[in-house]
């Protein structure tokens, strides 16, 4: 059904709100050629930029390939590469005949085959004949850009969720070879998107390792405009003949500071409970449902919480810099400043805080912030 105000599935063209200087930026990454990684926390609008950023690419005469897949639920070394080489086949052929020919041209002298009995059970167009060895994740690496290169053609990999990788028994047997394969490319005509939504894992992988360095640039989302949010919002409630006032939308918008999924979603649920002039009260009920909804995984965030982290995720809100001040230690309990940094380092692992641009830890999620400030800690507005 065809809303105003989409939060179930990703947003192109007039309703992709702001961040029109990160489509350019992404778009003139993709076009040059480089490698690309988003990391920005859960249902912040990554694919809706990654989307509007190919179909902006398309308008203005751009061609290419584009393959995608999640590494949300890859556990093992074999099923990443395979999941990589399938995907990267399926983006330039399409029968069982041509994937043959080109696991054969390709793959040669890995451990890699086509078989027609895997692909018909599970559609996969390249599988293991044996087990892995080093050369095989490196010869399966370079197939995305072999193949971009043969043709002449601009391939574009979207790999999503991608700090799953971290899950492996052994993730460096993914990123090693990763890293090299990129360090000793020179063409142009292959790019990956790694996508993330832990910001922490994803950031311990691109920034805080040498690994990808000045190899594979980040885009970081930029909050759209305020009156460009609360303008949307105003529009939609009047396309279905209703009114509500822009002092309301924009303590929406400061409630969430900004994050497009929450607004639409809470304005989802405001706009199915009224029927003309939506006033404050409103607002207030779909809030609270808004929060039911999500109360269950927030109840469970805080139950895996230890004493020592939920007294720091209190520093945090009352707004605390300082952590290793005697004074913050003895007023929260944190014991020592050895011990504070572990705490720290344990949230921000939990993907509970992250670090703002003035390295201060933040809540990484709005309507988290809102639930414990007001239900768990009680705290006064």
């Amino acid at each position: 059904m065809d809303t105003p105000f989409p939060f179930s599935q990703y947003v192109t063209g007039n309703k992709f709100i702001g961040r029109k200087q990160d489509v350019t930026l992404l778009g003139n990454l993709l076009t040059q050629g480089e490698h690309v990684s988003i990391f920005e926390p859960p249902k912040t609008g990554k694919t809706s930029l990654i989307q509007q950023t190919l179909f902006s690419l398309r308008v203005t005469g751009r061609t290419f390939a584009v393959g995608q897949f999640s590494a949300m639920n890859i556990r093992t070394e074999e099923d990443f590469l395979l999941r990589l080489g399938s995907t990267v086949l399926k983006m330039v052929a399409s029968s069982p005949a041509e994937f043959e020919a080109l696991v054969k041209q390709y793959l040669q002298g890995t451990h890699f085959v086509f078989d027609s009995d895997d692909f018909t059970q599970t559609g996969q167009a390249v599988s293991l004949g044996w087990e892995l060895d080093k050369n095989d994740a490196l010869a399966m690496l370079r197939l995305p850009f072999a193949l971009a290169d043969s043709r002449q053609q601009k391939m574009i990999l979207i790999i999503e969720e991608f700090h799953c990788v971290g899950n492996l028994e052994d993730p460096d047997a993914i990123l090693r070879p990763l890293a090299a394969v990129i360090k000793e490319q020179k063409g142009r005509n292959f790019s990956f998107i790694f996508s993330g939504s832990a910001v922490n894992a994803m950031s311990a992988i691109f920034t805080g390792s040498v690994l990808f360095s000045r190899r594979v640039e980040r885009v970081t989302l930029s909050v759209a405009p305020e009156e460009e949010v609360t303008e949307h919002l105003h529009r939609g409630f009047l396309s279905s003949g209703k009114v509500v006032e822009k002092r309301l939308l924009q303590g929406v918008y400061n409630l969430f500071r900004g994050h497009l999924w929450y607004i639409n979603h809470l304005i989802a649920i405001a706009d199915s409970l009224s029927r003309g002039y939506i006033m404050e009260p409103l607002l207030v009920e779909a809030l609270e449902g808004l929060v039911s909804i999500h109360e269950p995984s927030f109840r469970g965030i805080m139950n895996s919480l230890t004493t020592h982290q939920v007294s720091l995720l209190k520093a945090t809100l009352d707004g605390v810099t300082r952590f290793s001040a005697s004074e913050v230690i003895r007023k929260y309990g944190l014991n020592s400043s050895a011990n504070v940094k572990r705490v720290k380092e344990a949230l921000m692992k939990k993907e509970v805080i992250m670090l703002d641009q003035n390295d201060n830890p933040v809540l990484e999620d709005p309507l988290f912030e809102y639930w414990v400030r007001k239900y768990y800690f009680e705290m006064k507005d």
